[in-house]
């Protein structure tokens, strides 16, 4: 983590949620909410709830036969597919709880809102979960620009922000005591990737393309500095616009560098078509991390997609042998038998089994401070054999494992241990 930027960050936090306030002038109105709330209606089990029923029993959130949480996520446009995967897993992890009795006789509901993958919708979904929906919690945000508009309200009003789609490094500050990180960070996730780089296939000539925000330069930062840890720079480092697939100036800047190997950082629409351009004059190494979208990037490559490495932060999705895996199967059955297994839906199921986690060990008296405080005095959080532990109570994230896949032949994903025996 770059702590030279986290006093800033702490100095900063609650000026950075008026300021936005002001910007959007105390109101935003998302276009697309309104097609949002008739899906979730659509949706033979949709946990969106419409209204709030029933006296709050102490923290917001809080009823005699439910607990209401609340997600604003991306679930239209070029990130859409991850938003939509992240929900899918929550509500069926959810109704798994649910059909049991719920929590200590509570039921689990989950108001989900639009925010396209912009930071402005972010906010002030945000502002209405919190002010307006009253929920518990805050679950399964996508994105770091977005996470980063919502991350400061959250922190004053002492809302659990529970297990963001994100890997961002300011997320791990130890002062945001009230985010609950289940996933590994960018700057894991791409120092796996330069070390199997450079000790799998002695490669020397990187290059980086990255999304134009906050996401983007965060996982390019990570990059540099796994480099610089091996005395080496980018040969070429170009962005494109976020929630664009402009990508062409970018690659054809990379092209002319000639780099070993490409690592982007980015959505899968944009990091699909630069490897369909890319590949038109040079042939290097493929590289992404799991914000992508694993599943909608191995669909948009399409056959084109063999060869293309993906750093994950959870099981492979298909690996029925793994015990939550196996678990997350049967629950995502009986939640939507049409669904099909993911990474991003996977992730979203683990961020579910997370909170309810968090629910059981309150019992039934429960509050904000003893669902945050569990966490961080519960050693080790063992969901069917994959393992969270939050070290101290200062530390916020989870888990730090990474795994290597590899999109094949078949069009799967394969976890793979290195480079060398994956070729």
């Amino acid at each position: 983590m770059n702590l030279v930027k986290i006093p800033i960050f702490r100095i900063a936090i609650v000026a950075i949620a008026m300021a936005l306030f002001v910007a959007l002038g105390g109101a935003c109105t998302n276009p697309q909410d309104g097609a949002q709330a008739a899906d979730d209606q659509a949706h033979p089990h949709s946990t969106a709830v419409g209204m709030i029923e029933g006296e709050e029993k102490g923290d917001p959130g809080i009823f005699d036969d439910y607990v209401l949480f609340g997600q604003s996520a991306a679930f239209t446009g070029p990130a859409g597919e991850i938003g939509n995967g992240m929900r899918l897993g929550i509500q069926a992890a959810f109704y798994e709880a649910n059909r049991n009795g719920g929590v200590h006789g509570r039921e689990l509901r989950l108001e989900s809102l639009n925010d396209s993958y912009e930071a402005d919708f972010a906010f002030s979904n945000t502002r209405d979960l919190i002010d307006k929906t009253r929920v518990f919690a805050l679950i399964g945000a996508v994105g770091t620009p977005t996470a980063r508009a919502a991350t400061p309200q959250a922190h004053v009003a002492g809302v659990p922000f529970i297990a963001p789609f994100t890997g961002a490094a300011f997320l791990r500050d130890p002062y945001l005591d009230n985010v609950l990180n289940l996933r590994a960070s960018y700057y894991q996730e791409t120092d796996e990737m330069v070390a199997r780089l450079t000790e799998d296939l002695d490669i020397t000539r990187v290059a980086v393309l990255y999304q134009d925000d906050s996401y983007g330069r965060d996982g390019l930062e990570g990059v540099l500095l796994a480099l610089q840890r091996r005395e080496m720079q980018p040969v070429a480092s170009w962005h494109y616009p976020r929630n664009t697939t402009a990508v062409k100036s970018a690659t054809l800047s990379i092209a002319e560098a000639d780099p070993e190997a490409v690592i982007m950082i980015g959505a899968y629409a944009p990091v699909a078509r630069a490897i369909e351009l890319l590949r038109r004059d040079i042939d290097p190494v493929f590289m992404t991390v799991s914000f992508v979208g694993s599943n909608a990037l191995a669909e948009a490559l399409g056959g084109a997609g063999e060869g293309v490495y993906v750093t994950q932060v959870v099981p492979l999705p298909q690996d029925g042998d793994i015990p939550v895996v196996a678990r997350y199967h049967t629950a995502l059955a009986a939640y939507d038998p049409e669904a099909e297994p993911g990474f991003v839906s996977l992730e979203g199921y683990l961020a579910g089994r997370l909170a309810i986690a968090g629910l059981q060990a309150c019992g039934r008296e429960l509050t904000r401070k003893c669902f945050l405080d569990g966490a961080h005095n519960a050693g080790t959080i063992d969901i069917d054999g994959f393992r969270l532990r939050y070290e101290r109570a200062d530390d916020n994230q989870g888990s730090d494992t990474v795994f290597l896949t590899v999109i094949g032949a078949d069009g799967e994903y394969h976890q793979v241990d290195n480079l060398v025996d994956s070729n």
